[in-house]
Parts: structure tokens; C-alpha cells; sequence
């Protein structure tokens, strides 16, 4: 490894496993003069049924590099022009690599089944984990979406690791049947192992940040309103904020809501309306950011009642939301806009988690996301991949989300 930090990213589309590692490894070599600490590798699922060959294929070409990886139903990275591409539903494989000086590298499973309960002590959390809280440490995370009880996890990490950054996403196939894939190497427990549930991940602690970027896509409707009355995840009463008068039963505030919208937005909201729910109650300053976004389950006309994603409480704010692609890129060009103005274009490279769900299907355009990121922080290298769900926090806090874009934007620490 060198005294200096590097990060950089090799792509390959070639249809054969065996030449596309190769291709990765050689680019790496090329352009890295030292040994690399950390990879981060990201597989099409087209390559599912060649996944128990992978980690072999690697570890021989990078055998003292922790590696940690998974498969998507599509794959981001750059060309040789650093630009980068999104890869969807075709064969692709994209590999991180970093010289990392000065930062501790730990990497982990964790076992659905071997989670602490969420009354635990925070002490079992870290024994879990095995990364203590007083390193700081900085957490990527990759879980298969069926197995690996992720909202458990994240609040119990908030809660060992309060303020810690994690970010990561749900591993996808794009294939109903193909079952996921989770790669963990790590050379010092001499350790290699292909998993099909739980959650891997890697703990970062020292001259290292991961600064995050989680562009949720949607923009406000109406106004805020608190929560009087719910249930678990229903609302059932509604009080004004601010200027608004209005109250009562959530579906008639909603009704009232679309009645005053034009007809492009009352047509988006017969399909693409969502509920931003307010992490800060204190805060009445709302913006971008301050919302979590959360699916709109359904309404009860009866008792004019809305179902929401997530549990709720009384008290909380919410407001209403829709998205669309318009919607979407504005929401990432105001948080790349406010990144830039707090650290400028200073990284080392991004790792990338999109949801399956944007796009080429969303946008009618391939790189969207991947290209307006290196439109504002420069062409610095991007690997990801297409999730079944985001790994991202918001308003203090880490959540689970969808039809999103999380960005882990790597930075050394002088």
C-alpha cells in the first residue's frame, strides 16, 4: 500500500466472467502503483449462476485486500474516460479499489437470526459488529432484501453508533428467482466466503469521511400538517401548521389538497403520490432533506383515513408529495448543489446506490444520476449498482428507502 490515498474504478461488459476480471484487475494495475487495502465490487445478476466463482477469481488477483461486494440488476461505474455509466439488465462487473493510509479497515457479517432485540444494550450491538464507537467509525453496508430484517439493524446501529454515516443498499437481481449475492473476503482472518442472506459490511475508522447524499426525488404538495390521531401506520386525524386553516380527516385534507393543483399534478397524483414525514418536530423551517419519503399504502373512505409506510406518531409533521423524473433530477441537483458549497469537489470517489426504479425506466435517458454527480463534483470515479432498497440517512438518522439515489462520497481527513 502507498503513503498517499487513492481511490479508482475499473468497469468491464465483457460477457465471460474469467475476462471481465480480468479486465478490472489489469485496469486497477495500470493505474495503481501500490497494493489496495479495500474493494468494493458491485456484479450484474446476469453472472448469478457463476457467483460461487467469483471471490476465488479475485482474492487470487487481490490476496492481502479486504473485498466486499454484491450482486445488482445493474452495475455503475466509469469508462476510461472516467465518465461515468449506468449499466442496466446487461453483463457488467464494477470494482473499487483504494490505498487507504491511516484507516482501519474492519469487515463483517451479521446473521438475521444473531441480531441483539432492540431493548439490547448498545454493548451487544458493538460486540456484533467488533468495531468499537470511540474509532468514529464510518459504515457500508450491502443485505440481501429478504432476510436481513434491515430496519431492525439500522435502528440498532443509530443506536450503538449514533451520528455514525451508513450508507449501502439491498442487493437485487432483476430476475424473479435469482437469489442474491453477498461477497466478503477479508485476507487477515484469512476468510472468504459467498453468503445468500444477512448484511455485510465494512467499518472505516480513521483519516477518512463518508460525506452523504440521499436524494429522495419527490417535492411538496400543500402544506405542512401535525399528526393528531394514528394508529401504528394509519392516520386518522390531521391539525394545521402555519397559515392553513384546514384540518380534520386525512383524506379530506388530501381531497382539498389535489382540488388545487394543475392538471399534470393532479394526474401525478393518481399514481405517484407519497408522504414526507418530518424527522425534526421542532423545526419549522422545512426543506428538502427535512422529510423522510414514504409510500402512500392506501386510504380508508369510511373513516377517511391514510395508510403510510412506516409507523407514526402524534405529533409528527407530515406533507404530502409527488414524483416524477422532472421532480427527481431537481431533487439531486439541490443536494449536489448544497454539497459543493459546504466541501467543494474535494473526494477521493463515490460509491453509488440507486433504486431500481430510476434510471433509463425513469428518466428515458441512460447515466442520469451518475453523469449530473460528476456534472457538480468532477469526473471522480462513481461504482454502485441498481437496489432493491437504499441505505441512507436523514435528519440524524439512517432509514431504508426507495426510489432513491444515496451517494457515499469518500474524503481523507488531513
Amino acid at each position: 500500500m502507498t503513503d498517499s490515498f487513492h481511490w479508482l474504478n475499473a468497469l468491464s461488459t465483457r460477457p465471460s466472467l474469467e475476462g471481465a476480471v480480468r479486465e478490472v484487475t489489469e485496469t486497477v494495475r495500470r493505474q495503481l502503483s501500490g497494493t489496495p487495502n479495500v474493494g468494493v465490487f458491485f456484479i450484474a445478476s446476469s453472472y448469478a449462476s457463476e457467483y460461487p466463482r467469483l471471490l476465488p477469481l479475485l482474492t487470487e488477483a487481490f490476496p492481502d485486500t479486504v473485498l466486499i461486494g454484491c450482486g445488482g440488476g445493474g452495475v455503475i461505474g466509469v469508462d476510461a474516460q472516467t465518465n461515468a455509466l449506468e449499466l442496466e439488465d446487461q453483463p457488467a462487473l464494477s470494482l473499487s479499489v483504494g490505498c487507504l493510509p491511516n484507516v482501519a479497515i474492519t469487515p463483517f457479517h451479521l446473521a438475521a437470526d444473531q441480531l441483539p432485540d432492540l431493548d439490547a444494550a448498545p454493548q451487544r450491538w458493538v460486540e456484533q459488529v467488533g468495531v468499537d464507537p470511540a474509532t468514529q467509525p464510518q459504515f457500508l453496508l450491502l443485505a440481501d432484501p429478504f432476510s436481513a430484517r434491515m430496519n431492525d439493524l439500522l435502528e440498532g446501529l443509530d443506536y450503538a453508533y449514533p451520528g455514525a454515516p451508513k450508507v449501502g443498499g439491498l442487493a437485487s437481481s432483476g430476475v424473479v428467482g435469482v437469489p442474491s449475492g453477498l461477497f466478503l473476503a477479508d485476507p487477515h482472518r484469512g476468510f472468504s466466503k459467498l453468503y445468500r442472506d444477512g448484511t455485510i459490511g465494512l467499518a472505516l475508522s480513521g483519516k477518512i469521511a463518508i460525506e452523504t447524499i440521499v436524494a429522495q426525488g419527490c417535492r411538496p404538495i400543500g402544506q405542512p400538517y401535525r399528526i393528531e390521531r394514528a394508529e401504528r401506520n394509519i392516520i386518522l386525524e390531521l391539525a394545521p401548521e402555519g397559515d392553513s386553516d384546514r384540518g380534520g380527516r386525512p383524506l379530506e385534507v388530501l381531497r382539498e389538497i389535489i382540488r388545487e393543483l394543475d392538471e399534470h399534478d393532479r394526474e401525478l397524483a393518481q399514481t405517484s403520490l407519497f408522504v414526507g414525514v418530518v424527522r425534526d418536530v421542532f423545526k419549522t423551517n422545512l426543506k428538502r432533506g427535512d422529510f423522510l419519503i414514504r409510500n402512500l399504502l392506501g386510504v380508508d373512505p369510511k373513516e377517511g383515513a391514510v395508510a403510510v409506510g412506516d409507523r407514526v406518531r402524534p405529533g409528527q409533521k407530515i406533507q404530502f408529495h409527488l414524483r416524477d423524473a422532472q421532480t427527481s433530477a431537481d431533487d439531486l441537483t439541490f443536494h449536489l448543489q448544497e454539497y459543493r458549497e459546504r466541501w467543494g469537489k474535494q473526494s477521493l470517489g463515490t460509491l453509488m446506490f440507486a433504486c431500481l426504479g430510476r434510471g433509463e425506466g425513469l428518466y428515458g435517458e441512460a447515466n442520469f444520476d451518475s453523469r449530473l454527480f460528476q456534472e457538480y463534483l468532477g469526473t471522480i470515479p462513481v461504482g454502485g449498482f441498481f437496489c432493491n432498497g437504499e441505505i441512507g440517512p436523514v435528519g440524524g438518522n439512517t432509514f431504508l428507502h426507495g426510489y432513491t439515489s444515496v451517494f457515499g462520497v469518500l474524503r481523507p481527513l488531513p
